[in-house]
């Protein structure tokens, strides 16, 4: 009995016991103060001696343990991480990351243990749980809730969206990440769906700028999101929604063990710098498919997007095949119903006739089996393997070189492993994949050799859809390069020249952006491969020099610099391919303005400069920076900049 006793009360003071370990990343730029205080784990980060996330809860509850509370830390180990590594689809091709990995090993009440893993970078901070076998090899592990938690400081802003309602939306196509950002709203405040938010989140801190986000998701786990803020600023970790994907398939983790969840990624500066040019949704993953076949980044033509649906007939694709092959575009996206206007054999021929003028041809599918009830077909050829290897098939046979998958509506692990399934099998047939109607791409680009690009945002669309979104994209296109944009490609569909967004030039939304602005966006933007909004009259009617900065802009980078900006206001970007820069400024108000800016990279170049000029339109000139790199970049209201190399 007496030994009973000692033990009991061992164990007790050892669960009231405070205990911290301190550990910090190369330059001692971020500190972790990782906690275990009456037997619950808390973590906060410091930037630069400044607390960016005060102290939040760490743990979650599993079929094999609880780990949220009666915690003991049994030990932690640190290494140095050094990966360099290249990448060919993304805003930078070679990176050199360093950082300091800690791992904690925690036990529960009945020993059973967890790890949580922290990197620590210069400007990034990652963690990730691992549940090891614990003596149980090959048991199943279902994982049902995460506590995990960012307390944010009082009185910051935020840049974030809201998760939208199950089945939602347009023919129940939604959560679809196609929502409106806040605008500096304060923390405390209830989202617009009391659901929560999507990733990424960026906050306004007083001493600087912190982007929330997720990565390393290859259908190992849900896409996850982030509740509503508590009262004293803390956001947790929340699961999928039952009703995600008509209800189908559990909202848990489920997994055998070891099973390591997916990183949650905290990006710290002082300013916006290190939110726009962070790594750290490829740092911490691998290569996970590899393939011999070759799978081109490039820019594309697009009728539906102004043309919409009555485009997808043969003659209107031989139009835009034509269009592209005048604008040395890589490619053409035919877009849905394809299947039912043009049909197969027909597709054949214009695959073929594409080929002729150097133009590869992307399709358009549906990935839905019974999780939405959008019509537009092709159908039920991406949701099982049997009917997505056979459509595959064929589509190689022809020379299709990429596709288009559209309407998920969810987060769900069975549907994170379509994901996954639909890149393998694609990477198989060397087609490369585009999702729409999506979640956030989380590491995608590093891990899969064919992966392009992703929707996941309020896009283009809604310029034709909405006067309203016309009336507000100056202000929305200067929140996604800080935003959705900072943590992945997206395919936003940009660069419109029209007056009116309509194949009738007296009907459809009035565009509200300068013709420089638009020009901006296509370096503004990232996305391995653009899908222009331009059509055939826009070569008649505006200047020449517009389209041979089209037909030569890339759509991926070696490096990429923020310059200034600030979210919803303006952005300057600087973007490197070879030795060649793009500089891009675009403004998000309704008021003129002149942004100050030092450009050494440009130094003894000959540039060209696309600016605005007279009502929307805009002028060329030329320019040879010589000793003097600083400019004042004068833009019109809702206009933009383009400097770039000769």
């Amino acid at each position: 009995m007496k030994t009973y006793i000692l033990a009991l009360c061992l164990i007790v003071s050892n669960l009231l016991t405070s205990q911290t370990v301190t550990q910090t990343g190369p330059k001692k730029k971020i500190r972790l103060d990782f906690t275990i205080e009456n037997g619950k784990a808390y973590y906060s980060l410091f930037f630069l001696n400044n607390e960016f996330i005060s102290k939040s809860p760490l743990g979650l509850t599993s079929s094999v343990g609880d780990f949220t509370s009666g915690l003991r830390l049994l030990k932690h180990t640190s290494k140095e991480i050094k990966d360099n590594y290249t990448l060919n689809r993304s805003k930078i091709s070679k990176v050199n990351y360093k950082a300091t990995e800690v791992q904690f090993t925690l036990a529960d009440k009945l020993n059973d243990t967890i790890h949580i893993v922290f990197r620590l970078s210069e400007r990034d901070a990652a963690f990730s749980y691992i549940i090891p076998e614990n003596g149980k090899k090959s048991a199943e592990c279902t994982i049902t809730n995460e506590i995990t938690g960012f307390k944010i400081p009082q009185n910051s802003k935020t840049f974030i969206t809201p998760q939208a309602p199950p089945l939602s939306g347009w023919e129940k196509t939604k959560p679809s990440y196609e929502e409106e950002y806040t605008r500096e709203e304060p923390i405390g405040k209830a989202s617009q769906y009391g659901l929560g938010y999507t990733f990424p989140a960026l906050f306004h801190l007083n001493k600087g700028w912190v982007l929330l986000s997720e990565t390393g998701n290859s259908g190992t786990y849900p896409g996850t999101r982030l509740s509503d803020a508590s009262s004293d600023g803390t956001y947790t970790v929340a699961f999928p929604q039952k009703g995600e994907n008509n209800g189908l398939e559990s909202s848990y983790a489920v997994s055998t063990l070891p099973m390591q969840t997916s990183w949650k990624t905290i990006t710290m500066g002082t300013d916006l710098k290190p939110i726009v040019e962070s790594t750290v949704a490829t740092d911490v993953v691998k290569p996970i498919v590899s393939s011999s076949k070759v799978f081109n980044p490039g820019r594309a033509s697009w009728s539906w997007i102004v043309w919409q649906d009555e485009s997808c007939n043969y003659n209107d694709q031989i139009t835009f095949i034509n269009l592209a092959s005048d604008l040395k575009c890589e490619y053409i996206l035919i877009d849905a119903l394809w299947d039912v206007n043009i049909g197969k054999q027909k597709m054949a021929e214009l695959v073929q006739y594409a080929k002729s003028k150097n133009v590869e041809v992307l399709l358009w599918y549906n990935s839905n089996g019974q999780w939405n009830s959008a019509p537009q077909t092709p159908k039920d050829k991406m949701n099982t393997a049997e009917a997505r290897k056979a459509e595959m098939s064929w589509l190689q046979e022809i020379g299709v070189k990429g596709l288009k998958v559209d309407f998920f509506g969810g987060d769900k692990q069975a549907t994170m492993k379509l994901y996954h399934d639909i890149l393998v099998d694609a990477a198989q047939y060397g087609l490369n994949i585009n999702f729409h109607g999506a979640t956030l791409p989380r590491g995608w680009e590093r891990m899969y050799p064919n992966y392009m690009t992703s929707e996941a945002v309020l896009a283009s669309e809604n310029l034709v859809f909405q006067q309203k979104f016309s009336d507000n994209y100056p202000e929305t296109a200067c929140i996604y390069p800080f935003t959705r944009n900072a943590v992945a490609a997206m395919d936003f569909g940009p660069v419109f020249l029209n007056k009116r967004l309509n194949r009738n030039p007296e009907k459809g939304s009035i565009r509200r952006t300068t013709d420089a602005f638009e020009m901006a966006t296509a370096v503004i933007f990232f996305s391995p491969v653009q899908h222009w909004g331009l059509v055939p009259e826009n070569l008649k009617e505006k200047p020449d020099y517009l389209f041979d900065y089209l037909k030569n802009v890339p759509t991926v980078w070696d490096e990429t610099l923020l310059i200034d900006g600030y979210p919803g206001k303006f952005c300057v970007m600087a973007r490197r391919k070879g030795n060649k820069w793009y500089i891009a400024a675009i403004n998000g108000e309704n008021k003129e303005k002149t942004i100050h800016v030092n450009l050494p990279m440009l130094k003894g170049k000959n540039t060209k400069i696309i600016k605005d000029s007279q009502n929307s339109d805009s002028e060329l000139i030329s320019k040879k920076f010589s000793g003097n790199t600083e400019i004042d970049l004068k833009l019109a209201p809702n206009g933009g900049t383009v400097i770039y190399e000769l």
